[in-house]
Protein backbone atom coordinates (compact mmCIF):
# COMPACT_ATOMS: atom_id res chain seq x y z
CA UNK A 1 0.00 0.00 0.00
CA UNK A 2 1.26 3.47 -0.76
CA UNK A 3 0.43 6.56 -2.28
CA UNK A 4 2.18 7.13 -6.01
CA UNK A 5 2.83 10.47 -7.34
CA UNK A 6 0.14 11.62 -10.20
CA UNK A 7 2.45 11.54 -12.68
CA UNK A 8 3.66 8.05 -12.40
CA UNK A 9 0.30 6.75 -12.40
CA UNK A 10 0.37 6.21 -15.63
CA UNK A 11 3.65 5.12 -15.56
CA UNK A 12 2.50 1.99 -13.50
CA UNK A 13 -0.29 1.29 -15.68
CA UNK A 14 2.61 0.27 -18.28
CA UNK A 15 3.23 -2.95 -16.21
CA UNK A 16 1.60 -5.57 -14.55
CA UNK A 17 1.98 -4.93 -10.83
CA UNK A 18 0.03 -5.43 -7.17
CA UNK A 19 -0.21 -2.26 -5.61
CA UNK A 20 -2.82 0.89 -4.56
CA UNK A 21 -2.32 4.03 -4.74
CA UNK A 22 -4.79 6.72 -2.44
CA UNK A 23 -7.49 8.81 -3.64
CA UNK A 24 -5.90 12.09 -2.86
CA UNK A 25 -8.10 15.87 -4.01
CA UNK A 26 -5.92 18.78 -3.47
CA UNK A 27 -3.40 21.26 -4.92
CA UNK A 28 -1.08 18.48 -6.16
CA UNK A 29 -3.12 18.02 -9.28
CA UNK A 30 -1.34 19.37 -11.91
CA UNK A 31 -4.37 20.88 -13.78
CA UNK A 32 -6.18 20.60 -16.87
CA UNK A 33 -3.60 21.61 -19.01
CA UNK A 34 -3.39 17.77 -19.92
CA UNK A 35 -6.57 17.81 -21.35
CA UNK A 36 -7.53 17.75 -25.18
CA UNK A 37 -10.28 20.34 -26.41
CA UNK A 38 -12.17 16.83 -27.77
CA UNK A 39 -11.26 14.99 -24.18
CA UNK A 40 -14.86 13.62 -23.14
CA UNK A 41 -15.39 12.62 -26.75
CA UNK A 42 -12.62 10.86 -26.79
CA UNK A 43 -13.06 9.09 -23.99
CA UNK A 44 -16.96 7.79 -25.10
CA UNK A 45 -15.44 6.75 -28.29
CA UNK A 46 -13.12 4.64 -26.44
CA UNK A 47 -15.34 3.07 -24.09
CA UNK A 48 -17.68 2.31 -27.15
CA UNK A 49 -15.07 0.89 -28.67
CA UNK A 50 -13.54 -1.31 -26.26
CA UNK A 51 -17.39 -2.76 -25.56
CA UNK A 52 -18.01 -3.21 -29.42
CA UNK A 53 -14.31 -5.48 -29.52
CA UNK A 54 -14.89 -7.41 -26.34
CA UNK A 55 -16.51 -10.76 -27.29
CA UNK A 56 -14.33 -11.17 -30.43
CA UNK A 57 -11.31 -10.69 -28.80
CA UNK A 58 -12.11 -13.56 -25.67
CA UNK A 59 -13.26 -15.45 -28.75
CA UNK A 60 -10.63 -15.32 -30.68
CA UNK A 61 -8.43 -16.14 -27.55
CA UNK A 62 -10.37 -19.36 -27.19
CA UNK A 63 -9.60 -20.19 -30.34
CA UNK A 64 -6.06 -19.79 -30.05
CA UNK A 65 -5.50 -21.50 -26.27
CA UNK A 66 -6.61 -24.65 -27.91
CA UNK A 67 -8.05 -27.58 -26.18
CA UNK A 68 -10.00 -28.29 -23.19
CA UNK A 69 -10.31 -24.21 -23.74
CA UNK A 70 -12.11 -24.04 -26.91
CA UNK A 71 -14.76 -26.97 -25.31
CA UNK A 72 -14.68 -26.14 -21.95
CA UNK A 73 -15.06 -22.49 -22.03
CA UNK A 74 -17.74 -21.69 -19.23
CA UNK A 75 -16.25 -24.26 -16.78
CA UNK A 76 -12.22 -23.48 -17.31
CA UNK A 77 -12.99 -19.32 -17.94
CA UNK A 78 -15.42 -19.00 -14.92
CA UNK A 79 -14.19 -15.69 -13.37
CA UNK A 80 -15.83 -16.34 -10.10
CA UNK A 81 -12.42 -17.07 -8.17
CA UNK A 82 -10.43 -13.86 -9.07
CA UNK A 83 -10.46 -10.50 -8.69
CA UNK A 84 -11.85 -8.34 -10.48
CA UNK A 85 -12.92 -4.65 -9.61
CA UNK A 86 -16.22 -3.99 -8.12
CA UNK A 87 -18.36 -1.96 -9.93
CA UNK A 88 -21.09 -1.28 -8.25
CA UNK A 89 -22.34 2.26 -10.09
CA UNK A 90 -25.24 3.11 -12.23
CA UNK A 91 -26.56 5.69 -14.18
CA UNK A 92 -28.02 7.47 -11.29
CA UNK A 93 -24.63 7.35 -9.60
CA UNK A 94 -22.62 10.88 -9.55
CA UNK A 95 -20.49 11.64 -12.36
CA UNK A 96 -17.57 11.78 -10.17
CA UNK A 97 -18.11 8.23 -8.65
CA UNK A 98 -18.66 6.90 -12.16
CA UNK A 99 -15.34 8.23 -13.08
CA UNK A 100 -13.18 6.93 -10.37
CA UNK A 101 -15.01 3.47 -10.64
CA UNK A 102 -14.09 3.75 -14.20
CA UNK A 103 -10.56 4.54 -13.60
CA UNK A 104 -10.17 1.94 -10.94
CA UNK A 105 -11.49 -0.52 -13.93
CA UNK A 106 -9.79 0.61 -16.85
CA UNK A 107 -6.40 0.78 -14.83
CA UNK A 108 -7.00 -2.99 -13.13
CA UNK A 109 -7.61 -4.26 -17.32
CA UNK A 110 -4.65 -2.14 -18.65
CA UNK A 111 -2.29 -4.23 -16.31
CA UNK A 112 -3.96 -7.76 -17.19
CA UNK A 113 -3.88 -7.37 -20.48
CA UNK A 114 -0.17 -6.65 -19.78
CA UNK A 115 0.33 -10.00 -18.31
CA UNK A 116 -2.28 -11.57 -21.21
CA UNK A 117 -0.09 -10.24 -23.87
CA UNK A 118 3.17 -11.05 -21.63
CA UNK A 119 1.79 -14.88 -21.83
CA UNK A 120 0.46 -15.15 -25.02
CA UNK A 121 4.06 -13.81 -27.19
CA UNK A 122 5.82 -16.67 -24.71
CA UNK A 123 2.87 -19.47 -25.59
CA UNK A 124 1.47 -18.42 -28.97
CA UNK A 125 4.06 -16.27 -30.64
CA UNK A 126 2.74 -17.31 -33.99
CA UNK A 127 -0.97 -15.69 -32.68
CA UNK A 128 -0.35 -12.89 -35.02
CA UNK A 129 -4.15 -11.93 -35.24
CA UNK A 130 -4.71 -12.78 -31.51
CA UNK A 131 -1.13 -11.05 -30.64
CA UNK A 132 -2.49 -7.38 -32.70
CA UNK A 133 -6.03 -7.69 -30.96
CA UNK A 134 -4.30 -7.54 -27.52
CA UNK A 135 -1.91 -4.77 -28.35
CA UNK A 136 -4.75 -2.34 -30.20
CA UNK A 137 -7.01 -2.94 -27.09
CA UNK A 138 -3.90 -2.26 -24.77
CA UNK A 139 -2.98 1.03 -26.50
CA UNK A 140 -7.26 1.97 -26.47
CA UNK A 141 -6.98 1.23 -22.20
CA UNK A 142 -4.28 3.05 -22.20
CA UNK A 143 -4.83 6.06 -23.96
CA UNK A 144 -8.60 6.31 -21.94
CA UNK A 145 -6.65 5.67 -18.65
CA UNK A 146 -4.85 9.15 -19.93
CA UNK A 147 -8.43 10.88 -20.45
CA UNK A 148 -10.22 9.71 -17.76
CA UNK A 149 -6.91 10.93 -15.60
CA UNK A 150 -7.25 14.63 -17.26
CA UNK A 151 -10.98 14.61 -16.61
CA UNK A 152 -10.40 13.79 -13.01
CA UNK A 153 -8.34 16.40 -12.43
CA UNK A 154 -10.08 19.10 -14.55
CA UNK A 155 -13.28 18.37 -12.95
CA UNK A 156 -12.86 17.53 -9.90
CA UNK A 157 -8.66 18.17 -8.86
CA UNK A 158 -8.38 14.29 -7.96
CA UNK A 159 -4.94 13.57 -8.87
CA UNK A 160 -4.49 10.21 -7.20
CA UNK A 161 -6.88 6.88 -7.34
CA UNK A 162 -7.35 3.60 -4.97
CA UNK A 163 -6.44 1.09 -7.43
CA UNK A 164 -5.80 -2.93 -7.02
CA UNK A 165 -4.02 -4.96 -9.30
CA UNK A 166 -4.61 -8.84 -10.11
CA UNK A 167 -2.18 -11.49 -9.58
CA UNK A 168 0.52 -11.62 -11.76
CA UNK A 169 0.85 -15.10 -13.83
CA UNK A 170 5.01 -15.04 -13.68
CA UNK A 171 5.87 -18.70 -12.44
CA UNK A 172 2.47 -20.29 -12.90
CA UNK A 173 2.05 -23.65 -15.47
CA UNK A 174 1.08 -23.00 -19.21
CA UNK A 175 -2.31 -24.02 -18.24
CA UNK A 176 -2.67 -21.82 -15.42
CA UNK A 177 -1.32 -18.87 -17.43
CA UNK A 178 -4.26 -19.64 -20.20
CA UNK A 179 -6.85 -19.96 -17.77
CA UNK A 180 -6.19 -16.89 -15.98
CA UNK A 181 -6.00 -15.09 -19.11
CA UNK A 182 -9.64 -16.52 -19.84
CA UNK A 183 -11.08 -15.64 -16.73
CA UNK A 184 -10.31 -12.01 -16.90
CA UNK A 185 -11.18 -11.65 -20.42
CA UNK A 186 -14.74 -13.44 -19.77
CA UNK A 187 -15.40 -10.93 -16.79
CA UNK A 188 -14.02 -8.39 -19.08
CA UNK A 189 -16.93 -8.66 -21.66
CA UNK A 190 -19.29 -9.37 -18.91
CA UNK A 191 -18.10 -5.80 -17.45
CA UNK A 192 -17.19 -3.39 -20.28
CA UNK A 193 -20.95 -3.55 -21.63
CA UNK A 194 -22.16 -2.45 -17.83
CA UNK A 195 -19.66 0.53 -18.06
CA UNK A 196 -20.34 1.58 -21.26
CA UNK A 197 -24.36 2.00 -20.57
CA UNK A 198 -23.20 3.51 -17.26
CA UNK A 199 -20.41 5.91 -18.56
CA UNK A 200 -21.58 6.78 -22.02
CA UNK A 201 -24.60 9.10 -20.50
CA UNK A 202 -22.38 10.83 -18.34
CA UNK A 203 -20.31 11.98 -21.71
CA UNK A 204 -22.81 12.76 -23.73
CA UNK A 205 -22.65 16.09 -25.44
CA UNK A 206 -25.01 18.59 -23.02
Amino acid sequence: TGVVPFMALLLLQRRPVAGRALLVTGSGCPGHGLCRSNVQEQTRRQVALLNATAQDLFSLYLKCQGEPFSSESDKLCNPTGIFFPAFRVNRTSERKEVMVAMYKLFAFLNASLGNITRDQEELNPTAKELLDRLHNTTKTTRGLISNLTCLLCKNYNIFQVDVRYGDSSKGKSTFKKKQQGCQVLRKYVQVIGQAARVLLPHLSPS
